[in-house]
């Protein structure tokens, strides 16, 4: 099942909400508009439940009540910036090296330069949008006590399945408080078993919200379907043991304590599960990724059903811009707005055995790569190329810098050199897997294939965040099937393409990285993922080693603008502090270091001046 509406009912005042202050307050009230349905009256209804239960998923999707906008779940800030996705990976990506957004709007720019304070309307906006799905979750799990149930008469067959959307409805509020634990560390807390009525909620120690987490997860593990036998889009056990590898990963950072080897075990739980990894790495982000292999768990897009102007909306349109065709991506347009910096793209030119690699090709022959862009020059010793399966066809991965080449034999002027037409070849910077068919004199330069970058009139060095032509673009995400075909929405505004919230090779480096922090795994079968990634990966290189410095860079490979980046840096201790800067970090072209209080995000000024109860994290 590719996708079911989530549009079905109106069900804005269908939980009791938290309002923009944090306090919880009675919303018992008659609505004006007759659309919107409450709570005691949606729920006596046990048939509606699934329809309740896709509203509460369709809060990852959707921003409000009636299409992209009007009636937004929360106010405070516009409606197309306010989605789940869209804040999340505005926080995850474009306060790290992976990702810049030329537009100025409010307090978005202190993102990359890493001065927010607790008055910045998207972290508000962000804090506000957990709370309510959260809430939403709560309101569900109230309403379907096995007392409610009993006094409704549900029973048998609707009884069991209810039981199953109420471990997804736990799996969904764990998330967001992941969420919540990851971002903002102690948190406002709130379970279905709070009364209902005006109360400021407590806020929750770090420590203490990751045992929740965790307990809720382990509660629910064996009351979800079996991996992949769930409907699409729709959480299993294979769900909750990713989000449960991704607590323990990160439990030194919210704990204090290392969890390594219970990351070990879930992410094992995993990758015994069935999944396989997705032969063409593109096939992952394009409107038919629904039919992908190894996605766990993704967010559900449809550019009929789910209209709104974040998500994968946000991501395809707000990627396209400079000399970029938007029919290319199944859009009508670009936003001209994100790109990536230079640091990204430099970790695509290393994370490969040379020497391993080429000799995975074949024998060595006598043929060679010489130049000003090879380590020894124009005078040799030259990179050696290696045979192939094919007659004639020889290659070799060969890691440069900008200059030009030529191909010779046995590393002489013999009169066996060719370049382009009896030039030399202009190369620029990189690390490529070179194709030479010395019969036909033809040549190829392919890079990780992975590196979905758009370079035509665009500048790897970004002088101005502003100016859309600096800083590579990243078409990563496309509303176009696996044919070129558009998306379903016609006009081109919306798209179909889901996100990939949870998938394997996420699985796989988990699993490396906890091995190698001390978790206990094997670092042979650790080293077999790393591989299956890159031969996945158009066979991109062989590694025989790894370390952690691989590990976070292979991260940057494989999962960039996934919303994966801010958390991993903080867990290597390079997203603050420290030498590791990138382009306009700390606001200044070269990058500058920034104070680590910034690795939690603060609480909002308005929900802290509302709340009595809540402190603000320091230095805030």
């Amino acid at each position: 099942m590719k996708k079911y509406s989530f549009k079905i009912l109106m069900i804005g005042t269908i939980v009791t909400l938290f309002t923009l202050t944090s306090c919880l307050k009675d919303l018992d009230t008659v609505p004006q508009d007759k659309d919107i349905v409450l709570a005691d009256e949606l729920f006596n209804d046990p048939a509606t439940y699934k329809q309740v239960l896709a509203k509460i998923y369709a809060g990852l999707a959707i921003s409000g009540q009636q299409g992209p906008a009007g009636l937004p779940d929360i106010s405070g800030i516009d409606e197309g910036f306010s989605q789940y996705l869209r804040q999340y990976w505005l926080a995850q990506e474009v306060t790290t090296d992976e990702a810049v957004i030329g537009w100025a709007d409010g307090s978005l720019p202190d993102y990359h330069e890493q001065d927010w304070n607790a008055s910045n309307e998207f972290i508000t906006a962000l804090y506000n949008r957990i709370i309510y799905q959260i809430t939403s979750c709560n309101a569900f799990l109230r309403e379907t006590t096995d007392a409610k149930l009993s006094a409704r008469g549900v029973d048998g067959q609707l009884l069991e399945e209810i039981q199953i959307y109420k471990s997804e409805v736990r799996f969904l509020r764990a998330l967001s408080y992941y969420h919540a634990i990851d971002l903002f560390g102690n948190f406002p807390f709130v379970t279905e078993t709070d009364e209902v009525g005006f109360f400021f909620p407590e806020q929750i120690k770090r420590a203490d919200l990751f045992n929740f987490i965790e307990s809720e997860l382990l509660a629910i593990e064996s009351k979800l379907p079996a991996p992949r036998t769930n409907e699409y889009a729709r959480a299993d056990q294979a769900a909750a043991w990713t989000l449960l590898a991704k607590l323990y990963l990160n439990a030194e950072v919210y704990t204090k304590t290392g969890r390594y080897s219970d990351c070990v075990n879930y992410a094992e739980k995993v990758i015994n599960a069935g999944y396989s990894l997705e032969t063409t790495y593109d096939n992952l982000f394009l409107a038919d990724n629904h039919t992908a292999n190894g996605v766990i768990f993704p967010i559900a897009f449809d550019g009929l059903r789910t209209q709104s102007f974040g998500g994968t909306t946000f991501l395809i349109h707000a990627a396209v811009g400079g000399s970029m065709s938007p029919e290319d991506y199944g859009i009508n347009g670009g936003w001209g707005g994100t790109r990536t910096t230079s640091a990204l793209v430099n970790t695509f030119n290393s994370g490969i055995d040379l020497n391993a690699s080429n000799a995975k090709i074949g024998t060595a022959t006598n043929w060679g790569v010489v130049g000003s862009a090879t380590p020894n020059g124009w005078n040799g010793p030259d990179l050696v190329l290696h045979q192939t399966s094919t007659p004639n066809v020889v290659q070799a991965f060969v890691n440069l810098v900008d200059g030009e080449i030529k191909f010779r034999t046995d590393n002489a002027w013999n009169g066996s050199d060719f370049g382009d037409n009896g030039s030399n070849i202009s190369v620029s910077a990189g690390l490529y897997k070179l194709t030479v068919n010395v019969n036909t004199q033809e040549y190829s330069f392919e890079k990780d294939p992975r590196a979905i970058f758009y370079t035509d009139g665009q500048e790897l060095e970004i002088e101005s965040i502003s100016t859309f032509t600096d800083g590579y673009a990243v078409p990563k995400f496309k509303n176009v099937d696996r044919n070129g075909v558009a998306g379903s929405d016609t006009s081109g505004d919306f798209t179909d393409t889901d996100f990939p919230l949870f998938r394997l090779a996420d699985v796989y480096l988990m699993y490396a990285e906890a091995t190698l922090r001390g978790g206990g795994g094997s670092e042979a079968n650790a080293i077999s993922y790393m591989n299956e990634l890159r031969a996945r990966a158009n066979n991109f290189g062989t590694v025989t080693s790894i370390d952690l410095d691989f590990i976070l860079n292979e991260r940057a490979r494989e999962l960039y603008w996934e919303g994966h980046r801010r958390t991993d840096l903080i867990r290597f201790g390079r997203f603050t502090d420290g030498a590791y800067v990138w382009p306009w970090k700390g606001g200044v072209k070269e990058g500058v270091s920034t104070p680590s209080y910034l690795n939690l995000f603060p609480i909002p000024a308005t929900d802290l001046n509302a709340n009595p109860n809540l402190q603000q994290n320091p230095s805030y």
